[in-house]
């Protein structure tokens, strides 16, 4: 069977050209957002006006001609509207002096009234005539009255929402104890379980302070590195348990899990430092990734 030119030029397999999207900062937050740039030409520092999933909004070219290598069609990426002009900069001037003022009242009012909350932030969406306070608080608030007062004062459809210590960390933003911009305000996609059994595994002093964040909650790091500390505990014998070395039985007083070294108190209260090669290891005494 002959195959025309033509046939072939039809036929051809061209690679799918990269898709590069932009990272825009809305509200002043660390962390950025993809967008579709479609045909602008956009430099970062630049303000554009983008569609988010409460509308309109300005936002901050942080970072340009980014690859999405993502595989997922369905992918939903919103557009850049447009470069903000003139008229968005005064709409987005009201808008933040509208959540300055309603912050103010709403902080006022909640001293007043002695709830036990705390205010975060506030967010006020010009296309719905709404303003949203998200607040912290140890349990449930009676906030009947608040909502009345500020509806009165504002004029505006009032909604309360009550966030985690977690959440108000990534939406407030800060600096961790090791000096960086926090994780889940920068980059951290969503939050996932942290357990005081990983600090465990990694040999850390359990002291509150130390493994603690600025929400009071575990360090969302402390599971970064897990999973490769429980592969290298494979075969370690547990802390306080009797091994034989090659001086004579002792009792395990710790592991140093990265140099795959076990420090032993020996049966004449000598101290001792063995690899983990040099050690008969007792499957009833080792530690499994679980343990």
């Amino acid at each position: 069977m002959n195959v025309t030119a033509e046939e072939t030029k039809n036929t051809e397999v061209h690679p799918e050209k990269p898709r590069f999207l932009i990272g825009v900062r809305i509200n002043n937050q660390v962390k950025s957002e993809l967008y579709d740039p479609k045909d602008l030409k956009l430099r970062v520092g630049m303000s554009v006006m983008v569609n988010t999933n409460q509308g309109l909004k300005m936002g901050l070219v942080a970072s340009n001609k980014i690859i999405n290598f993502s595989k997922n069609k369905d992918q939903n990426i919103y557009k850049v509207v447009r470069i903000a002009n003139e008229n968005d900069f005064q709409a987005e001037n009201r808008r933040q002096k509208t959540e300055h003022k309603a912050k103010n009242l709403c902080s006022q009012k909640i001293s007043e009234l002695e709830l036990p909350m705390n205010l975060s932030r506030v967010v006020h969406q010009p296309h719905m005539n709404k303003t949203i306070f998200f607040f912290t608080a140890e349990g449930r608030v009676d906030f009947r009255q608040l909502i009345r007062d500020l509806a009165s004062n504002l004029r505006h459809r009032i909604e309360m929402k009550q966030v985690g210590v977690r959440d108000e960390a990534k939406v407030v933003g800060g600096f961790g104890i090791c000096g960086e911009t926090l994780c889940c305000s920068s980059w951290l996609p969503d939050f996932t379980p942290v357990t005081i059994k990983m600090a465990k595994t990694q040999g850390l002093a359990l002291n509150p302070s130390k493994i603690s964040g600025v929400c009071g909650r575990l360090m969302c790091c402390l599971q970064y590195e897990h999973e490769n500390y429980k592969e290298l505990a494979k075969g370690l014998p547990r802390a306080n348990s009797h091994i034989q070395t090659p001086d004579g039985p002792g009792k395990v007083l710790k592991n140093e899990i990265l140099e795959q070294k076990i420090i032993v108190r020996l049966d004449d209260e000598s101290i001792m430092t063995y690899h983990k090669g040099e050690l008969k290891n007792n499957p009833s005494q080792t530690q499994t990734p679980d343990s």
